[in-house]
């Protein structure tokens, strides 16, 4: 038994909770690496795993040899590491998760640049708005706008986007200019954000005098992808709210015209984010630095 494989094979089933997926993230057939889980049980003299129909859980012992298996690997990933770092390029696959309008207006553009320094890492690019499970999903890293929630995972924060409430100069001639955020109650129809995982609209925020202010009204649309959500308003069918890098091109050309500026909402944070118990490849390190490097001038509207 190759103890060393056998010990990644395990801790990418307790990650995934799938065999499947198991074997994708490693390349390897699925009864090779059954077989080696399977070879480490029968090595150590315990169950590690229950496999049920539908999901794969630890045993006891499972979670414990989990956590003291996972050390090791993290300790020789950082062992060999630290001698090839310095001497040689980084290389291999990313796989990239980020939102419809932040891949489009931001990551894309920017990455001539990376690609161009970095030519021998490919990179597998998801684009969604609807959060993505990094475990399961088999993602090194996701761009995330927003508050972060989950504890379990690491975040760097890449930037901030400026918010601007906006529509187009024709729907202003139909139905007013609002003069103040309340006025958005009052007859306008407003195309509101849904929540990806939720379904649920964001409010409008509003600033003043240092404070937030939340503006809940019934939305005449709702759209749950933020380059849908835009082309809504560019239709003329009403308000949005949105980063300002989305709509600054819109803006410029006078096809969008800014409203309630006054009351810019604070502006929005982003993270490129990662699993804890996850080891930075060399690949990795250098797309998060090159983010830290880069983003922020690309989330200027």
């Amino acid at each position: 038994m190759d103890q060393l494989m056998a010990m990644r094979a395990f801790t990418r089933v307790v990650e995934t909770g799938s065999f499947t997926q198991a074997a994708d993230s490693l390349n390897m057939p699925i009864a090779t690496l059954s077989k080696l889980v399977k070879s480490l049980e029968t090595h150590l003299e315990v169950r590690l795993l229950h496999r049920t129909t539908r999901r794969v859980v630890s045993t006891p012992e499972g979670e414990e040899y989990y956590e003291k298996a996972l050390r090791v690997l993290i300790d020789i990933e950082d062992i060999d590491t630290s001698f090839r770092v310095t001497r040689s390029t980084p290389k291999g696959h990313l796989r990239i998760d980020v939102g419809g309008s932040t891949a489009r207006d931001v990551l894309i553009p920017l990455l001539p640049d990376f690609m161009q320094r970095y030519p021998d890492i490919r990179i597998d690019l998801g684009v969604a708005d609807r959060p993505v499970d990094l475990i399961s999903g088999n993602v090194d890293c996701v761009i995330r706008g927003g508050p972060l929630n989950d504890s379990s995972l690491i975040a760097r924060h890449i930037g901030d986007a400026e918010m601007v409430t906006c529509t187009t100069p024709d729907y202003l001639k139909k139905y007013g200019i609002p003069a103040y955020p309340e006025e958005l109650r009052n007859g306008h129809r407003l195309i509101s954000y849904l929540s990806p995982a939720t379904g649920r609209p964001f409010p409008f925020r509003f600033r003043e005098n240092g404070e937030t202010r939340e503006i809940s009204a019934p939305h005449y649309l709702g759209v749950n992808e933020s380059n849908a959500h835009l082309a809504a308003s560019v239709a003329g069918l009403g308000i949005i709210q949105t980063f300002a890098y989305s709509v600054k091109t819109h803006l410029k050309d006078g096809l969008m015209v800014e409203i309630l500026q006054a009351w810019r909402p604070a502006a929005y944070p982003f993270h490129v984010v990662y699993p804890q118990n996850r080891h930075l490849t060399h690949r990795l390190r250098v797309f998060i630095s090159w983010l830290g490097e880069v983003f922020p001038a690309g989330l200027k509207g």
